[in-house]
């Protein structure tokens, strides 16, 4: 975390790995590593890998850079240690129910609190089996950074499948992520790739993706480039169909969704945003936190995260329940006016069948093609919506979210598209 006017800026996963360290009794240096990052002086970066690599093997994952170090002098007199411990804290409770019980020694630690606690257990990762076809690991490798990832690989594969991107929520991985969503049973059926990008904790102490970043939201750096290099690589080692390639994501991976399909209009065809966040809502933690709770400011206006790339439009699908309170639903609203919506004719249907009552209104263009897909699933909450309950932040009550996805990238591919 560091200071910079009136503005906080925090590292994700410095915040968690000082909770690691103070959670096996290494106090001094977990303090230590929160005075750092209150400071400003982050870790050096390591050399980027080589570019544009997949191997099938584990990865090693170069951590994000570190901001720029400040005066320590200068540091010590902004921040007090009721400041850090206030700072701290708010970020803390920004993360969730689930992460204040095992961070809360942290925080005592600031006052002066000696001595260790058992380490929390990590969930156990559930086994994403292969309905039919193949489910790899692979790295790939790029001067951006290198990433884990797990490829469905069907066992009758169109001529020129398409590809669909996957990217988790925090705390996700690609197994769970593909046992919860169901998606490579439905890949199987209809012969096509389903690829899981895995975050690494070198990354984000949580495996979040960092989607509030800057460094990671743009074309050609970052994460962003880190995953539509393994895209291009992917579509070339398989010879898959360039004009049919999907991303979609939940959470904190919808929202790296969103930023990627706006960085890359000219890789992927559509985006599909489960509970996630519009691209480049949030430059930092403290004004993620804030779109997290109540939206991004000023957002109505889509312009206002940054123009993309060009003037196409991201043929886009939202999920979203109305009772979820880790991502606004107000989240939704902003992604849809990005996605431009404005002209498009608007048809809404109501359905209170069985499960979770859902709207989905679509958004046609004076052809009738469907451009926007908006559904609200009433009293659904941070959840993969239809989700398998063998999978993470799963609500089986919901309608398919990966179905409807699947059906709305199936009528758009990159050509042809239209400006917006």
């Amino acid at each position: 975390m560091t200071e910079r006017g009136n503005r906080t800026h925090v590292r994700l996963d410095d915040i968690m790995e000082a909770t690691r360290l103070t959670t096996l009794g290494r106090l001094d240096e977990s303090t230590a590593l929160i005075q750092r990052s209150l400071f400003g002086l982050g870790a050096p970066p390591e050399p980027a890998g080589a570019p544009g690599r997949a191997v099938g093997h584990a990865a090693t994952v170069d951590p994000h850079d570190g901001a720029a170090a400040e005066s320590l002098a200068a540091a010590q007199a902004a921040l007090s240690p009721e400041r850090m411990r206030a700072a701290f804290g708010n970020v803390v409770r920004g993360l969730g129910r689930g992460v204040a019980p095992v961070v809360a020694p942290v925080l005592k630690g600031l006052e002066g609190w000696a001595g260790g606690v058992q380490r929390a257990p990590e969930p156990a990762q559930p086994e994403a089996r292969s309905p039919g076809g193949d489910f790899v690991a692979g790295q790939f490798t790029c001067a951006a950074g290198t990433r884990d990832y797990k490829l469905f690989v069907p066992s009758r594969p169109q001529v020129r499948a398409p590809l669909v991107v996957m990217l988790h929520g925090c705390t996700q991985s690609p197994d769970d992520f593909a046992a919860g969503t169901g998606m490579n049973p439905l890949a199987e059926r209809e012969g096509i790739f389903v690829v899981y990008p895995g975050q690494s904790r070198l990354a984000n102490g949580q495996k979040c993706w960092n989607w509030f970043e800057p460094r990671d939201q743009g074309r050609e750096g970052g994460e962003a480039a880190i995953i539509a290099g393994l895209t291009r690589a992917l579509v070339a080692e398989h010879g898959l169909d360039s004009g049919r390639v999907y991303i979609a994501g939940m959470s904190a991976g919808g929202a790296a969704a969103a930023n990627i399909a706006r960085a890359y209009p000219d890789l992927y065809a559509a985006v599909g945003i489960h509970s996630g966040l519009a691209a480049g809502c949030a430059r930092d933690v403290s004004s993620a936190l804030m779109a997290m709770q109540v939206g991004a400011p000023g957002s109505t206006d889509p312009s206002g995260f940054g123009a993309p790339v060009s003037g196409l439009r991201v043929p886009t699908i939202v999920f979203h329940g109305d009772e979820d309170g880790t991502v606004s639903v107000r989240n939704a609203d902003q992604v849809l006016a990005q996605a431009g919506t404005d002209g498009l004719a608007v048809t809404r249907e109501r359905f209170e069948d069985a499960g979770h009552p859902f709207t989905r209104t679509r958004y046609q263009d004076a052809d009738g093609r469907v451009l926007v897909e908006d559904w609200r699933v009433r009293g659904a909450g941070h959840a993969w919506s239809g989700g398998d309950p063998r999978g993470s932040y799963t609500d089986a009550r919901g309608p398919n979210a990966s179905r409807a996805m699947l059906d709305f990238f199936s009528q758009h591919g990159l050509k042809p598209r239209r400006a917006a």
